[in-house]
């Protein structure tokens, strides 16, 4: 019995993590036959769980909208609390878990019946949160839309700045209070990487798709580069004479992206529209520093050195 439980438990799993599963797939995954999984496939209906036959060469199984919460997990009133906090902690960036919430509300929002959708609905749209003015804002429903079309590598299309882009998404980043969708772009021929609070209206379901090559090894240095550097006429690279975990400490991910050097050392690697705002923002870590890239910036640090030294010495004429 203890077997039977765990392998539900893993099949529950693995409907959960795409739309549709051949019934041979499932069986070679869990080491069982077809009609064992057919077996436990009705073992998860009669506990509730909306699980459909697809047809097919092979037939296969998907999850569907449930008209009712498989019981033992979540009660109407718990679930809808849960989908409520889920949505802010998406939209609120929650440091350290944005990939797992996302995760978490685009499973939980398949499983909830239209009448616990519409009680989440009216409750978000109640609810008015206190953020900065004019800061970039995200709709819950589109970040979930989004991670689920990446897990279930389903094309994209939607309304971008005014144009309309076709992509097959592949990951979502979020830097500080801001979302980011990796692509691939189909009209482009390439990869890019759009900011989630500027896609303009409802996604439009396209084809499925087979995952392409990542764009680099490291796609976390990747990412990094696209986001703080590439988008800005200026780039920068700087050693600081102190070790990463110290400068980390001082440094947002948006800002720039570190890279370690030696013990004492570190690179950092920045973009900015203005030399004015790459100066200010490496000379206030309050580390020790050099500017490697690009040598216009040295002889701006140089006029801005002498702009400040001037300005003390007059200062300090003043209260002489």
């Amino acid at each position: 019995m203890l077997e039977t439980s765990a392998r539900l438990l893993r099949l529950l799993s693995l409907l959960q993590s795409r739309p549709d599963w051949p019934g041979a797939e499932l069986a070679s995954r869990l080491g069982v036959t077809t009609r064992t999984i057919r077996r436990d496939v009705d073992r998860l209906r009669d506990l509730g769980y909306p699980v459909e036959s697809t047809t097919g060469t092979a037939g296969g199984y998907r999850l569907g909208v449930g008209a009712a919460l498989p019981p033992l997990l979540l009660d109407d009133d718990e679930a809808v609390a849960v989908a409520v906090g889920l949505r802010a902690s998406a939209a609120g960036c929650v440091t350290g878990n944005e990939e797992s919430v996302l995760r978490a509300l685009a499973k939980l929002e398949q499983m909830l019946p239209a009448r616990l959708r519409y009680r989440v609905s009216a409750i978000q749209a109640a609810v008015q949160p206190l953020t900065a003015p004019g800061g970039p804002s995200v709709a819950p429903d589109l970040l979930a839309a989004l991670a689920g079309a990446c897990r279930a590598h389903e094309g994209v299309r939607f309304s971008y700045q005014g144009r309309t882009r076709r992509v097959e998404p592949y990951r979502l980043v979020p830097t500080g209070r801001r979302w980011y969708l990796l692509a691939f772009d189909l009209d482009r021929d390439d990869w890019r990487t759009f900011r989630v609070d500027r896609v303009d209206g409802s996604l439009q379901p396209g084809a499925r798709f087979t995952p392409r090559p990542a764009p680099a090894e490291d796609l976390n240095a990747y990412l990094g580069d696209r986001l703080t550097s590439s988008p800005y006429r200026f780039q920068a690279t700087i050693r600081f004479f102190a070790p990463l975990e110290q400068v980390a400490e001082r440094t947002s991910p948006t800002a720039g992206r570190l890279e370690p050097e030696g013990e004492s050392t570190c690179l950092f690697h920045a973009g900015a529209s203005s030399l004015d705002e790459l100066a200010v923002h490496v000379a206030l870590k309050g580390v020790d520093f050099e500017v490697l890239e690009p040598p216009e910036l040295r002889h701006h640090l140089a006029h801005l050195a002498e702009r400040l030294s001037r300005a003390a010495s007059a200062a300090t004429r003043e209260t002489a």
